[in-house]
């Protein structure tokens, strides 16, 4: 055994020798049982940053220790490679966005190798190539012959130059992001999933998820947004409107109906659209309306804006004529793009009214009292007694929804109704770099799926996108087809899927990734799934993980597998945090700096209290921890980190200076110390091993001290199994490695049962570091004596008759001050311990003088002596 640790060197012959024997390569084996661990795979942006190791060792430590439980593992690994990023790389770069893609996907392969990473690697697949995709098109020609999936106008933000949709966060400063062109509101054809048909199975079932994070069950939750409330009809005041009709409005306080003093509708409206046709300013505030975002976060924080259309609806219980008004905080998305105002009881409708002086009619009486003056208060919002509603002054909330639902249903113009927050899944993009929708429009035929023989609709590959919409609308060589069903010309859908699509089910694709006869094999799927344990980032919380969910129920609905829910267990880790240094530049900007490029100055706390260039020599500001990112050039270069010290030490790092759902700090003084303790561990193993092979240990004939080294270790051994097993506090575990390595290296080696001991402890250190630093803990193992790899060892046992102590060290107190120790056996009676303090040398000395009032024995632990 070489006496220097050279990570480089034991890094590459562990890897050399899991590659060589397939040792992460894994197949259904009957009557194993199986555990599927399974990080979030990653957009092939290029580079691995430290998000990527901290994901990914986290799943590899519990994978590891789950195949050491003697668990047949799956770790698979693939790319979710279609995408803007992609579009925007190759446009900036002049090539095809398959080549920076597939480019870019052997660079962070090799990256994640050097990680040593537990991965089958056979498994591998990324979401561009068209035998994957086959599959979610194959499945998406089915969901629409079924219904599921429908094709209707939705509203988008169009880029008038570019000449294509942007989503949401695209869209700066009404403007868009590439262009700098005016968004406008575009009513285009779009695909939808009916995600809202498993509204209410998505909300229920999250309580069948107890391995999950409770706070991201609540978002889930949120966003879903199950509201429980009534659909009420206001007809068309025929005079002014000069047709018969009703405007439709859901409400989740029907008891509030009496104050309604004026109607709301989107920009997009039938009715807005009729009043606009002889009205140039209001068809222009339209225009405005239509250029606006159509995210619901801009719509609430936006000035809320209307104008009157002169038309009318009557009240659906008094008959009153009632305004109507195009208003900027309507979605046509959004139920039937109408909203009823209540301006006494709704916080936007009271600053809506107030603004342009309609009438605020109170019918709620709240701990406001019964008027409602300016400015608003939170109070008017409660529920209380009806004031000012005629026949129904006097119910509370519950009695009033009742009654003025009986009404409204006997007038045909209202029924109780619950509605979802969640809206269908838009996914029609008008990108290049995505899946094709396998849709073909025919004039006779209208929109026909495409044939299942005829799948995949392949994406051509060198194409090089120029920004100006989507370059698959001016090839007719993709887009000119024949009908399938009547053979006459037709036309290939252009839009892709949303990314998204791609994202919701490779996970149950992993179980059978080279499977040709179907999206999965249901025999595989079901030997693997659900997934034991997901890993990601919160920040996938709501749409990911709720897209996952849905797909998954789909799948289970179209009997491709048989579970509910595709995780059992969620683990969101928290982000990897920096600290960030800048100047200001003369513009007003901010240039930062790299935290490798700057020297500081720390206070005997070890704060930051000054910083300086090291280039110049010159003061930085000093910005604060923030998550590490390129916008604030605080990022450190995982590779450049694994070529220094090896990737045990990063990993070792990551799972020691923070539990995986706390945020991270970096530091490279964490890093070198995580490279002393592994040093550490080497230079003891290679004491031992020098002194030849060590004998059996003999429990029965250990000495006290030999005992307490013994405990030390199965203290260990039950301190990393619930910290790992149970708990995933790597840091926690790690800490008890370090312990019993202080205990280990103040062990004499002199007798054979000294050597068979400190042996024991080698051999526990290894182990229990073995799923978190795995290559030194393959070499630690073979130079111990082991045949057998390390990742073929079983988890240590507890020994719990190691823990049985003979005697105890208990803490003596005076009046509650340390003054001494005592040993007792571990048997003795209490009245034995009080006995004994009173005669401890030290009790004795500071208790002259005094009367001893009491003895306070607290087992195991203390004795406090009380004396005045």
């Amino acid at each position: 055994m070489q006496e220097q640790y050279f990570p480089r060197e034991i890094e590459a012959a562990a890897q050399t020798d899991w590659n060589t024997s397939d040792a992460f390569k894994v197949t259904e084996t009957p009557g194993q049982d199986t555990y599927y661990c399974l990080s979030m795979f990653p957009y092939p942006s290029g580079k691995l940053h430290m998000g990527h190791v901290r994901n990914y060792t986290i799943g590899d430590v519990i994978a590891r220790y789950q195949r050491m439980q003697g668990k047949n593992v799956l770790q698979p690994m693939g790319w979710d490679a279609f995408g803007m990023p992609a579009e925007n790389a190759a446009m900036n770069n002049k090539v095809a966005p398959a080549k920076w893609t597939y480019d870019n996907i052997d660079y962070m392969r090799n990256q994640l190798k050097s990680l040593g990473l537990a991965i089958d690697w056979s498994r591998e697949f990324a979401t561009c190539r068209p035998e994957y995709y086959r599959w979610e098109q194959w499945l998406f020609t089915r969901l629409f012959e079924k219904g599921v999936i429908y094709r209707k106008n939705g509203t988008v933000n169009w880029d008038p130059v570019d000449q294509t949709v942007l989503a949401n966060e695209q869209v700066i400063d009404g403007k868009g992001w590439r262009s700098g062109a005016e968004i406008e509101k575009r009513e285009i054809p779009m695909y939808y999933f009916r995600i809202t048909d498993y509204a209410e199975e998505l909300l229920s079932s999250l309580d069948d998820l107890p391995g999950w994070p409770e706070q991201v069950k609540t978002m889930q939750r949120n966003w879903i947004g199950k509201s429980v409330g009534m659909e009420v009809a206001f007809p068309y005041d025929a005079e002014s409107v000069g047709e018969d009709g009703q405007l439709k409005v859901f409400t989740t306080r029907p008891d509030t109906l009496m104050g309604a003093t004026y109607v709301a509708v989107a920009a997009e409206h039938s009715l807005a659209t009729q009043a606009a046709a002889n009205n140039p300013r209001l068809q222009a505030f339209i225009d405005e309306c239509k250029r606006g975002g159509v995210a619901e976060a801009d719509i609430a924080t936006q000035d809320k804006k209307g104008m009157p259309t002169g038309l009318f609806v009557r009240h659906p219980l008094t008959d009153e004529k009632l305004p109507v008004w195009v208003a900027n905080y309507v979605l046509m998305s959004y139920g039937e793009g109408a909203v009823m105002a209540v301006p006494a009881h709704d916080e936007r409708d009271f600053a809506f009214a107030t603004q342009y002086e309609l009438p605020i009619k109170p019918v709620v009486r709240t701990s406001a009292g019964d008027s409602v003056p300016a400015p608003w208060q939170d109070a008017y919002a409660e529920k209380g007694p009806l004031i000012n509603s005629e026949e129904f002054d006097g119910l509370d909330f519950a009695s009033a929804f009742t009654a003025i639902g009986d009404v409204l249903k006997q007038k045909g113009l209202g029924d109780a109704r619950t509605q979802f927050r969640l809206r269908d899944w838009g996914i029609s993009r008008q990108r290049y770099w995505g899946c094709p929708i396998p849709i073909i429009h025919c004039e006779k035929c209208g929109d026909v799926p495409v044939p299942e023989d005829q799948l995949p609709v392949v994406l051509p590959e060198d194409v090089v996108p120029d920004g100006a919409g989507s370059p698959l609308a001016r090839m007719p060589e993709f887009y000119e087809c024949t009908c399938p069903r009547c053979g006459t010309a037709a036309r290939r859908e252009t839009d892709t899927m949303d990314t998204f699509v791609e994202s919701s089910w490779y996970f149950a694709r992993y179980a059978s990734p080279h499977y040709q006869q179907g999206m999965v094999d249901p025999a595989a799927a079901n030997h693997w799934l659900p997934v034991d344990q997901y890993i990601g980032g919160i920040e996938h919380a709501i749409l990911h993980l709720l897209y996952a969910r849905f797909f998954h129920k789909l799948m289970r609905d179209e009997g491709l597998v048989a579970c509910d829910e595709p995780f059992k267990n969620l683990l969101t880790q928290g982000m990897v945090i920096a600290e960030t240094y800048y100047r200001l530049a003369d513009n007003g900007g901010k240039i930062w700096f790299n935290p490798a490029d700057v020297q500081v100055e720390r206070d005997a706390k070890g704060k930051i209290v000054a910083a300086r260039l090291a280039s110049d020599g010159q003061p930085v500001e000093i910005g604060g921890v923030e998550k590490m990112s390129k916008s604030k050039n605080n990022g450190v270069d995982p590779q450049s980190m694994i070529d220094q010290y090896g990737a045990d030490t990063c990993r070792l790092f990551m799972m020691f200076a923070s539990p995986p759902d706390m945020s991270l700090e970096w530091s490279d003084s964490g890093v070198e110390g995580a490279s002393r303790f592994l040093r550490r561990v080497w230079r003891l193993a290679h004491q031992h091993v020098k002194g030849g092979v060590a004998p059996a240990l003999n429990a029965a004939t250990l000495s006290d001290q030999q005992k307490d080294a013994r405990r030390a270790i199965h203290l260990a051994i039950r301190q990393a199994s619930q910290d790992i097993g149970q708990n995933h506090k790597f840091n926690t575990a790690i800490a008890a490695v370090m312990t019993l390595m202080n205990v280990l290296e103040k062990l004499p080696q002199g007798s054979g049962q000294d050597r068979a001991l400190l042996q024991e402890g080698l051999e526990t250190v290894t182990l229990l570091l073995a799923p978190i630093t795995p290559h030194i803990s393959h070499g630690l193992w073979q130079q111990l004596g082991h045949t057998d790899p390390v990742i073929d060892a079983r988890w240590p046992q507890l020994d719990e008759a190691a823990l049985v102590q003979d005697t105890l060290q208990l803490v003596i107190q005076v009046n509650g001050k340390l003054r001494g120790h005592m040993d007792v056996d571990a048997d003795a009676s209490r009245e034995t311990v009080e006995a004994m303090a009173r005669e401890n040398e030290n009790v004795q000395r500071f208790t002259e003088g005094l009367s001893i009032r009491k003895v306070i024995v607290v087992p195991g632990k203390l004795v406090n002596i009380v004396a005045n």
